[in-house]
């Protein structure tokens, strides 16, 4: 029955996660036919601030009305978004479509990951199993642009949407069968409307200036320094509800345990590393070396793979080795990666990046599954939901924090030189040589720039790796006078 309920997971994990790539190969043709270029970014964009603001409340909605009752209601409300979607008539309702479906995929990790904590017991099992939907996670990452080109191609991008629903559905009624959740003694549940909206509007309204400030380098714009102050007074305001409410959304518990903390900053640290190197080698690769778009996206593929391999070993290693020492040894291994990027040239051999994509994938691999079993062994059981949902809002979080940060460091170099072209073809005989070699040097300029930012993010997280592993020897010895 678990193998059942396991299929059911990992099906709409790979759905979600899947559905924020595999829009990539088929943006072109979508804002061609509604009319909208000016407005692409949101299609990214909105779909992760609507998962990254829901994660935690439906994380608080599954400790109280239950892992599966929650979930499905997310699965669904995901499906009606994938529907409006590929029904979408203009750039308009498309962004407004987007943010549904991110509504609903909010639900499927914090929630998926928790049902998991719920399914096994001991801590190489669980392991086993979150190492394998975050090797779903990654192969959605290979699987999403090559889907979605297929389907552009073939029949039309709105089929990107549509495939959806069988898929999902299956996962839904698998869940439905299979899926006997054991609920607890049923009293009178407060839900914190208060909290859910502050939170939501605060966290908005951060995304969104750090997401404009980044594209448009208007940071000391009146709207986004508003938006900011704005963002920091309703966090105030929120940590002042949450206090007082008798079920909080986020029990401010969490802050003041230790590994809850530390786990949460590490994973703030090492997605901001993954987004550094998904937005920017693709620039590397068709800016610095004149590869195409398709060769690009290949650069890529073996960050999912190796990922997929790491997950898998974790899950084995745990019980041999402890969770520490294999949140150190991926650390290690995504600040070796880093290294290599750090180093990277035009006249760097083909190999080399694609060594350093691969050992980030093995690094993060190796640290995902024990992330989650650490967060799991680190509160009571009915405050897991809620624990996961947050390391899962931290990860999203980290993914648009980083992409601003980053953004602006790359653009500093690259838009401040004041060089036009930046974003044509850069194919030989597109525009003269000269002006090709100056671009191409500005473009290495900027992407060297961001990968130095990568090695001292890679190098911070190492030192908190050291940190936790330390913590928890202290803990060990303590425990055992």
């Amino acid at each position: 029955m678990r193998a059942k309920i396991m299929m059911a997971l990992m099906l709409a994990t790979f759905l979600a996660a899947m559905e924020g790539t595999i829009v990539s190969t088929a943006v072109p043709r979508i804002t061609s036919e509604l009319s909208g270029f000016e407005q692409v970014s949101w299609v990214y964009a909105i779909y992760m601030l609507a998962t990254a603001v829901s994660a935690p409340i439906y994380g608080k909605l599954a400790d109280l009305f239950g892992r599966k009752n929650v979930l499905m209601f997310g699965i669904g409300i995901f499906l009606v978004g994938s529907t409006l979607c590929g029904l979408a008539m203009s750039m308009e309702q498309m962004i407004i479509y987007r943010a549904i479906q991110g509504l609903g995929a909010g639900s499927v990790m914090p929630i998926t990951m928790t049902i998991i904590g719920d399914l096994y017991n001991d801590q190489s099992s669980r392991a086993k199993a979150q190492g394998w939907i975050s090797a779903v996670w990654g192969l959605s990452g290979v699987a999403g642009p090559l889907v979605g080109g297929f389907l552009v191609d073939t029949i039309s991008w709105r089929y990107i949407f549509f495939l959806n629903l069988p898929f999902g559905l299956l996962s839904f009624f698998m869940l439905v069968l299979f899926y006997k959740e054991k609920l607890g003694v049923k009293t009178k549940r407060h839900i914190d409307y208060p909290g859910a909206l502050i939170f939501s509007i605060g966290t908005i309204a951060l995304l969104y200036a750090l997401l404009s400030g980044s594209q448009n380098q208007s940071w000391l714009s009146p709207t986004i320094i508003s938006l900011i102050v704005f963002s920091l007074m309703t966090y105030v305001i929120f940590v002042s509800v949450e206090r007082k409410s008798p079920e909080p959304l986020i029990p401010l518990s969490l802050f003041t345990n230790r590994n809850v903390t530390l786990i949460n900053v590490l994973t703030l640290l090492i997605n901001a590393i993954v987004i550094s190197l998904v937005v920017y080698l693709p620039i590397w690769s068709q800016g610095v070396l004149g590869e195409s778009a398709t060769m690009a996206g290949f650069v890529l593929t073996p960050m999912p793979v190796c990922w997929t391999f790491g997950s898998v070993i974790a899950g084995n290693l745990l019980g041999r080795l402890r969770a520490e020492q294999l949140i150190t040894g991926g650390t290690a291994v995504l600040t070796i990666a880093s290294i290599l990027l750090f180093f990277l040239s035009a006249h760097s051999p083909g190999f080399f990046i694609y060594v350093a994509v691969g050992l980030i994938g093995l690094g993060m691999g190796l640290i995902s599954p024990i992330v989650m079993v650490k967060i799991q062994a680190s509160v009571p059981v009915d405050k897991r939901g809620t624990a996961v949902a947050l390391n899962t809002f931290t990860a999203t979080f980290s993914q648009t924090f980083g992409a601003a940060v980053f953004g602006m460091f790359f653009n500093m170099v690259t838009v401040a030189s004041g060089q036009k072209n930046l974003g044509s073809s850069f194919e030989n005989g597109g525009i003269p040589v000269e002006q090709l070699i100056h671009i191409r040097d500005i473009l290495a300029s900027g992407v060297h720039v961001v990968f130095t930012g990568t090695l001292v993010v890679a190098v911070c997280s190492f030192v908190l790796a050291l940190m936790i592993a330390k913590a928890q020897r202290g803990a060990a010895e303590m425990k055992g006078k």
